[in-house]
């Protein structure tokens, strides 16, 4: 599932594209052509994201997206493809040099307009997003610090923290030694804000480069040049493989229907 900085990235590009023009929406496979057609030419104000989730403000109508496990943007300059298959959503317009653009999604677990008390009572729903505010370590840590959950699951629950999903929640645990079977009123404050200032930077970081690296470069098979792939990370998606600090197979467990990756040494409970 993209993690927020993908959707910071997509609200950016697409304001970058469309916003203050007139789009041409339509719905191709149909199934969101009652929504297209109350959009279909209206100027787009602006696109901002919140965790995981992407408004488009068409004037008081908000297009709310939530891509889900499979959903996906393609977008290009120019006359768009011919449609194929189950493409949900098609904007069309003049770009800002006055050629042509265009972005499809298919796939998305959520398409729909809402107005603003709609928006408003999502976002009521969710934890505070790294990627909006830095002071959102003690607003988590009051769900955090009284739970008996552990804190793997916490952070892959949205009301807690939005935005963080499975590569993140990996990373940052192993980043700050936590088991991510301790219970979260077992981390403690001053950890709990170390770990959500980490995942500040993090996930800027991210937004920035269009990817999720997490590693130090002295940490890496090759500690100069581009990071590639296999070095971009601590233990997602490393299960057998050997901790890049203690040399011990990294394992991996179901936790919240997502595999949880995670060192048994370096994140001992």
């Amino acid at each position: 599932m993209p993690e927020g900085h993908t959707l910071y990235r997509l609200a950016r590009e697409q304001s970058e594209l469309f916003a203050g023009r007139p789009v041409h929406v339509t719905s191709p496979q149909g199934r969101f052509a009652a929504g297209a057609a109350l959009l279909d030419g209206r100027v787009l104000e602006e696109v901002t994201s919140y965790g995981k989730h992407l408004f488009a403000d068409f004037g008081g109508d908000v297009l709310h997206v939530h891509l889900g496990l499979y959903g996906t943007y393609a977008a290009g300059i120019g006359d768009p493809p011919t449609p194929r298959g189950a493409l949900r959503m098609r904007w069309v317009a003049d770009g800002p040099e006055g050629e042509g653009v265009w972005t499809d999604l298919r796939g998305a677990t959520a398409c729909d307009v809402l107005t603003q008390p709609e928006v408003d009572t999502i976002l009521d729903r969710l934890g505070p997003d790294p990627l909006r505010t830095r002071r959102g370590g003690p607003l988590s840590y009051a769900r955090v610090g009284r739970s008996r959950t552990a804190v793997g699951a916490l952070l892959m629950d949205q009301s807690v923290l939005a935005g963080v999903g499975n590569v993140y929640r990996a990373e940052i645990l192993f980043r700050h030694r936590i088991s991510p079977f301790r219970p979260g009123r077992d981390v403690g404050q001053q950890e709990w804000q170390a770990l959500w200032d980490d995942l500040v930077v993090l996930m800027r970081a991210g937004v920035r480069m269009g990817r999720i690296v997490t590693t130090q470069p002295a940490d890496r098979s090759r500690r100069s040049g581009a990071v590639r792939r296999e070095d971009a990370h601590y233990v997602y998606r490393r299960t057998g493989l050997p901790c890049r600090i203690c040399g011990t197979e990294v394992r991996t467990e179901e936790m919240v229907g997502r595999n949880l990756h995670w060192c048994p040494v370096c994140q001992a409970v």
